[in-house]
This record gives structure tokens, C-alpha cells and sequence, in this order.
């Protein structure tokens, strides 16, 4: 018989009542048919996030995601955990392909370990933290659902996404995280015989946004309450949440654990994910998923799949691996090559230029599609770097500033909506097609748009159709 396919989104497997027998708990997680677990490392003043790092480097199929739980945060008042991190999420080799969210972070209440001010401080930081380094959330909330839900907001999370795990909470809280874009993790509390209040909210929540997890040592399930949980007593829950939606235990598992690769990036593993491709007679080269801005309506918070092209990366490719993907005569195959995937690809000026000149001296027509803030980003004007480009294309997406910030949460904030007229204006200088695109959101004023690009600044202009990427 085919084992089921699962995974256990939340565990914590550096805790030390895994220490003794950590071989057998991970090999009966494999028996039992689990193809990933996402041990969550919650940081230490004393060890920082190094036995959880370790464990996601021991085991191919163990992913990991850090963060400062709120019990912790009363300690995480400096620069070590953030820049922690930050580091291994832009650094190099295998410890960075295993990070795949921030968290556990969050409101807890219920003890208050932690100040509430220091627990909202630390919560903030991680949420700034997800959205710079296009990573989701792993949000815990006890006892604090309204001033968690009103953070999520106020910081825009909705637009990094995530997951409420081990959630508890009422069909009014599923609904607001729902309709802020998260997803909804249950555990074994689901399967607890007075817990019929939760498994009504279970019967609510679309199968399509929930996982499943052991947040183990804690929370076994029935029949196993009382002992110690693992990861392999994640069935127990799929079989109960199977139970009360009607479906079979094998679409919970599949529906589940697809849900938390999608969320995750984890289909990476398994469906590689595309450096170069074909759109029409375009080659387009995906090269970071890094981005300058959080844009409102960036297609990527629904799906990194585009035309049928999975574009989640793992790492970001080399000069090398970019050339490997393009193949041999891109020249004769394709009208031009752009750059432009999931990400902004000025955020690489230097590879951006490296394999932009190798393909020009081929003969390729060359296109850059950018946000146009790579002058902020860099700190200083790099059109003169860009002269072997045939056309760029600048993201303005608004008439003003104000429209602009408030459908594009830059970091940049006021200087940002300057920094892109000016760059259209200086591109004109050394580049020969200079085009300003818009998406064409409900409520934007197009015309407007396009008398800023045309009239104001003297370049072509472009709608894009809303939710739609190429």
C-alpha cells in the first residue's frame, strides 16, 4: 500500500525532549510517510537559532523557519536576531535553501513572558523582516487575536502571507486572517473531544488554505494525549479534519501538504524551478525573487507559476547556471531576451550587466523590465551602466506619489515615485526604447498615467492587464 503524502508544517524538533531519541522520531516520520517537516526555530539568548540551523542541515527533508516567539522577545531587543537572520536568508549554500519562513512570531497574552510592548516590537520587526526578504509568516496568537490582526494590517502582511498555526481561534478570526491572504494550520487540539468549537470552524475554513501540523513535543493528539508528540502523529490529524470535511484521509494529505509547499516555496524540491522561459518569442530570465517594492497587486501572492513556468527559486542562479539555462543560440531563437521574472532584476546590477553584454555580443535584442528604483537601491545613477540595453520598460504605476505609495508599499516612501521619473528621463539618454507600464488595477486613473509618461516625460507608455506578469 502507497504511503500517504504529508507534511508536518509546524514542528520543533531541537527541543530537548527530542535529544535522546531524535533518530528514531525522524525515522518513523519517514515510515509513516512524511516527505518534509518544517522544524521552527525559535531563537535563544544563549544558542541564537544554531541546534535548529544544525537540525535542517542533518536531514535533507527537514526545512526550516526562524524567528523570536513572544515569550522570547523580552530578550531580542538588539540587532542579533534580525541581522541572524538576514544573513543566512541572502548568504549562500545549503543553510539558506532550507529557510523558508519567519516565525514563530506573534501576541501571546495568555502568559505575557514578555512585556506586551516588547512582544509587539519584536512582532513588527519579524513582519518587516518577512516582507523585505519575500519570505511568509508563521504568526502564533493566544489571548491577543485583535491586537495581532490589527499589526497584521497596519504592516501590511497580507501581502507576504503565512500561516496562523496550531490555530484555536473563532470562525470571526479565521475569517479576518483568511481574508488577509493567510492560511490556517490546525493541530492535534482538532482531534481533542471538547474541542467540537474548533472542528465547526475547521468545517468553515476552505480546505485550499489550511495545513496540518504536530507543533510537537506539544499538543499530542488523540490517542496519543499525554505522551510526548512527534511528528508521524501528524495522520491523527488529517484523519480527524478528514472526518469532519467529508473528504477522503488521502485529499487531506495531498490538498494539505500542496497547500504547504505553495506557501512554503517547497515545490522547489520537486518541480525545479525555471531560470529562462519562453513567453511568445521571448526568452525571459528569472534571476532573483528579491524585490525593491511590495506591490498590492503582484501576481506572486496568489502563484509563482506563470504560463505554466514555476518561478520560486531556491538560490539565485550564477552567471553560469543563467548561461546554462538560456542554451545555445539564443540569437536565432528568440526576438529578445528580457530580464524579468518574480523579482526585480536591477537588485543584481552586476549579473544583470554580466550576462546582459555575454548575449549582446551574440547578437540578442536586450529588454529590462524594472521598477525603476535601482538608483535608490544602488546609490547612484546606473543608466550609464546600461548602455548595451535595447529597451527598458519602468514600472510607474501611478500619476502621483500618493497613489503610488499606497498601491506600492516601497520602502522608499516619499523618494520613490522622484527617483522613477528620473530615471525614465535619464534612460532616455542611453537607452533607445523607453517605455513607462502600469497595471491597470480597478480605480487607477490610466489617463493620468499615461500624461506623465507621454506628455511630462516624453516616453512610450503601456497598460498591463491587472494580475498578469509579461
Amino acid at each position: 500500500m502507497e504511503k500517504p503524502y504529508l507534511i508536518d508544517s509546524h514542528a520543533h524538533l531541537d527541543d530537548p525532549r527530542f535529544a535522546d531519541d531524535l533518530e528514531e522520531v525522524v525515522a518513523r516520520a519517514r515510515e509513516t510517510g512524511l516527505r518534509t517537516i518544517i522544524t521552527v526555530g525559535c531563537w535563544s539568548k544563549e544558542d541564537g537559532f544554531a541546534k535548529p540551523m544544525e537540525l535542517a542541515a542533518r536531514y535533507d527533508f527537514v526545512y526550516l523557519a526562524l524567528g523570536v516567539h513572544p515569550h522570547d522577545s523580552r530578550d531580542a531587543s538588539g540587532k542579533a536576531p534580525w541581522d541572524e537572520i538576514r544573513k543566512l536568508a541572502l548568504g549562500e549554500g545549503a543553510a539558506m535553501k532550507k529557510l523558508v519562513a519567519v516565525g514563530e512570531t506573534g501576541l501571546d497574552y495568555y502568559y505575557d513572558h514578555s512585556p506586551r510592548k516588547a512582544q509587539k516590537d519584536a512582532f513588527i520587526k519579524q513582519i518587516r523582516l518577512a516582507r523585505e526578504l519575500n519570505l511568509p509568516l508563521i504568526i502564533h496568537t493566544r489571548d491577543a487575536e485583535s491586537d495581532t490582526l490589527d499589526i497584521l494590517r497596519s504592516e501590511g502582511a497580507g501581502e507576504t502571507g503565512g500561516v496562523f498555526h496550531c490555530f484555536s481561534g473563532t470562525n470571526e478570526t479565521a475569517r479576518a486572517a483568511l481574508d488577509m491572504g493567510f492560511h490556517l494550520s490546525f493541530a492535534g487540539v482538532v482531534t481533542f473531544s471538547k474541542a467540537e468549537a474548533l472542528r465547526e470552524v475547521v468545517k468553515t475554513v476552505p480546505i485550499e488554505k489550511m495545513l496540518i501540523e504536530t507543533d510537537c513535543p506539544y499538543l499530542a493528539p488523540e490517542p496519543y494525549r499525554g505522551r510526548r508528540n512527534e511528528p508521524s502523529f501528524v495522520l491523527e490529524t488529517a484523519r480527524e479534519i478528514s472526518a469532519v470535511k467529508g473528504l477522503s484521509f488521502d485529499d487531506v494529505a495531498r490538498i494539505t501538504s500542496l497547500n504547504a509547499e505553495d506557501l512554503f516555496g517547497l515545490r522547489g524540491a520537486t518541480d525545479q524551478a525555471r531560470i529562462a522561459y519562453p513567453i511568445r518569442n521571448s526568452l525571459y530570465l528569472n534571476i532573483t525573487n528579491r524585490c525593491s517594492n511590495h506591490c498590492t497587486f503582484c501576481a506572486k501572492f496568489k502563484s509563482y507559476t506563470v504560463k505554466g513556468h514555476y518561478l520560486r527559486l531556491r538560490e539565485e542562479p550564477t552567471f553560469a547556471e543563467i548561461i546554462s539555462a538560456i542554451g545555445p543560440d539564443p540569437e536565432d531563437k528568440y526576438d529578445e531576451v528580457v530580464f524579468c521574472g518574480f523579482g526585480e532584476p536591477l537588485i543584481r546590477l552586476d549579473v544583470v550587466k554580466e550576462v546582459g553584454m555575454y548575449l549582446k555580443r551574440r547578437g540578442c535584442r536586450i529588454r529590462i523590465d524594472t521598477d525603476g528604483l535601482a538608483n535608490l537601491v544602488h546609490g547612484r545613477n546606473v543608466l550609464p551602466e546600461l548602455k548595451f540595453v535595447d529597451c527598458v520598460s519602468v514600472s510607474l504605476n501611478a500619476p502621483d506619489s500618493k497613489t503610488y505609495q499606497k498601491l506600492v508599499k516601497t520602502p522608499f516612501k516619499d523618494d520613490a515615485y522622484p527617483a522613477i521619473l528620473f530615471f525614465l528621463r535619464e534612460a532616455k539618454k542611453h537607452i533607445s526604447k523607453v517605455v513607462a507600464s502600469v497595471v491597470a488595477v480597478p480605480g487607477l486613473d490610466i489617463e493620468a498615467c499615461r500624461k506623465v509618461a507621454e506628455d511630462e516625460i516624453g516616453v512610450k507608455f503601456r497598460v498591463r492587464e491587472y494580475n498578469t506578469v509579461g
